[in-house]
């Protein structure tokens, strides 16, 4: 599997973290940075992971912020991206199950290393169920096309 993974300066920290354990467990890795706890704009990051991610160069990417709400916003914003802010283990299993999310969005100050790796473990061994949840994605990524197409139609 290959991980892409990105934070902005208030999730830094925990990043670098989790690309240590991702690495030693031999997980395929791109760090999009930050590369400090400098401050910088989340969303330089958040659409640097979410791109890599809907471009299918990586098959998932990890997004981390102090909250995880901007980096959660603007994931969600390029088309093809299931951004899930998970706190906890539950959460993170029921948005790969239910939702195929791919991308995973961490709250840096909500979340001791010990837990993210929990979180980010489950995340990803976790399959999507497919079936009835197959049908609402679906219908996510079919309105995704349609704006899409309106936007390119208004362009023209």
């Amino acid at each position: 599997m290959k991980i892409v993974i990105g934070s902005d300066h208030g999730g830094y920290v925990l990043k670098s973290a989790i690309l240590e354990e991702l690495r030693k467990k031999g997980i395929k890795c791109l760090d999009v940075g930050c590369s400090s706890e400098d401050s910088v704009d989340y969303p330089d990051f958040g659409i640097k992971v979410g791109e890599f991610v809907a471009e299918n160069e990586y098959e998932r990417g990890i997004a981390i912020c102090k909250t995880g709400i901007g980096m959660s916003i603007v994931a969600n914003k390029v088309p093809g991206i299931r951004a899930a802010l998970c706190r906890d283990v539950e959460t993170a299993e029921l948005s790969r199950k239910h939702n195929n999310s791919n991308v995973l969005v961490l709250p840096a100050s909500q979340l001791d290393a010990k837990v993210a790796f929990e979180i980010v473990n489950k995340w990803l061994v976790t399959d999507f169920d497919k079936g009835r949840h197959e049908l609402r994605v679906n219908k996510i990524s079919q309105y995704e096309t349609k704006i899409q197409e309106r936007i390119s139609e208004n362009i023209n």
